[in-house]
């Protein structure tokens, strides 16, 4: 998978937040919170469960191309830009981008972009539960407070 592959998906949802920190400050929140949040032993298990390309945590660290968090490929890793991840598993092939933008002296704006393929019955099923219920958003929005919160 790359990121021509991510951009393919159909988009999901955009969240959003301004975060009082440079960009720099802002990619190392960033990249401590997905190891944070994706490294746990539930995490893992779940990847498992559901046969992730990719269930546990590898690579380098800052996180950079080919580096891997529970569920995710970093496909492309623009230090203080753009970080996009890519995922799949048996029900969704999915992709989570953040976009980092100056937006005044010491804020920065960051964008999670979330776009998914979910195939057949057992897929269409997955994103009911998924993204039906407003689990999903409610996710994104936690990873961006979090983010928000490490970095300031």
């Amino acid at each position: 998978m790359d990121v021509t592959e991510s951009l393919a998906l159909p988009l999901i949802d955009e969240h959003s937040t301004v975060v009082a920190a440079d960009t720099d400050d802002v990619w190392r929140g960033l990249g401590d919170v997905l190891d944070g949040s994706y490294a746990g032993a539930g995490a893992v298990r779940f990847a498992h469960l559901v046969g992730c390309a990719d269930p546990v945590a590898s690579g380098p660290r800052p996180l950079a191309e080919g580096s891997t968090i529970s569920g995710f490929r970093v496909v492309a890793a623009d230090p203080g830009r753009e970080l996009v991840l890519l995922g799949r598993h048996r029900f969704s092939t999915y992709a989570l981008t953040f976009l980092l933008d100056e937006a005044g002296p010491r804020r920065t704006a960051v964008r999670a972009v979330s776009r998914a393929r979910f195939p057949g019955p057992a897929g269409a099923l997955y994103r009911l539960l998924v993204v039906g219920t407003g689990g999903h958003a409610i996710g994104v929005r936690h990873l961006l407070a979090s983010v928000r919160s490490r970095s300031e």
